[in-house]
C-alpha cells in the first residue's frame, strides 16, 4: 500500500494519486476506499477526496454504491474485451495518422522501442517488455496527433489496466506480441497508414483473443 505523501491540497492531486494507486496495483479490484483513510494516507481534506472520488467515478475506475461509500471498480472479462475493441478502431485511427504524421524524431524514437523490446524478449524480461509495450502504444499515439483519440484510450486504458498487466505476464505471450509490434513500427515507418491501421487491428485482434486465457489463469490461481 502506498504510503503518506505529506500535504496534498487540491483534488486533482488527490485523482491522480489515487489513479496511479489503482493503475499499478496497490489499491485492487472491490476494494473499500475510504475518505477518512485516504484523507490520512495522501494528507488531503475529506473534501478533496470526496471530489476526487466523483471525479474517479466519471473516469469509470471508481463506483459508488449506495450507503456504503466508494470501491475500486472491477472489470468483467466481457467489459475487457469491449474495450479492447474499441481501442482496436481507435488505435488504428492513430496508427494511420501516425504514418502520415509522425516526425523523424517521432520515428527514432519507434525504432529504438522495437529494438528494445527484442532485446527485453531475448533476456526475457517481461516486465521491462510490459513497459516497452505501454511506450509504443503511447509514442504512437503522441505522433498521429489525434488529442480525442488520445483522451478516448487513456481512459479506456485505466479501466483496463489490470487485464493488461496480466496479459503482459501470461507464459509466452512476449513472443507471439513483439513480431506484431515490430510490424506496427515497420508500417508506420514506411508511411504506410493502410498497413500501419491493420497492423494496430490485428495486434489488438490478438490480444481479444488471448483475454479469456487470462481470465483462466487468474480463476485458477
Amino acid at each position: 500500500m502506498s504510503s503518506a505523501v505529506g500535504s496534498v491540497g487540491e483534488p486533482e492531486e488527490v485523482v491522480d494519486l489515487v489513479r496511479r494507486a489503482i493503475h499499478e496495483g496497490d489499491f485492487v479490484p472491490n476494494q473499500r476506499l475510504v475518505e477518512g483513510d485516504l484523507s490520512v494516507q495522501f494528507g488531503a481534506s475529506r473534501a478533496a477526496v470526496r471530489t476526487a472520488l466523483v471525479q474517479l467515478a466519471a473516469e469509470g475506475l471508481v463506483e459508488r454504491v449506495q450507503n456504503r461509500g466508494a470501491r475500486v471498480r472491477a472489470v468483467s472479462l466481457d467489459e475487457a474485451v469491449e474495450i479492447s475493441e474499441v481501442r482496436m478502431v481507435v488505435e488504428g485511427l492513430c496508427a494511420a495518422k501516425a504514418a502520415v504524421r509522425a516526425s523523424e524524431e517521432d520515428l527514432a524514437i519507434l525504432t529504438g522501442i522495437a529494438t528494445d523490446m527484442r532485446a527485453a524478449v531475448e533476456r526475457g524480461d517481461v516486465f521491462g517488455y510490459s513497459e516497452l509495450n505501454r511506450r509504443l502504444h503511447a509514442t504512437v499515439r503522441l505522433a498521429g496527433n489525434q488529442a480525442v483519440a488520445d483522451a478516448v484510450l487513456e481512459r479506456l486504458r485505466g479501466q483496463n489496466v489490470r487485464h493488461q498487466f496480466r496479459l503482459a505476464l501470461l507464459p509466452g505471450r512476449a513472443t507471439v506480441s513483439l513480431p506484431q509490434h515490430l510490424e506496427i513500427v515497420d508500417a508506420i515507418c514506411a508511411r504506410d497508414p493502410e498497413r500501419a491501421e491493420a497492423a494496430m487491428r490485428a495486434h489488438l485482434a490478438s490480444v481479444i483473443e488471448t483475454l479469456p486465457q487470462v481470465e483462466r489463469g487468474t480463476s485458477g490461481a
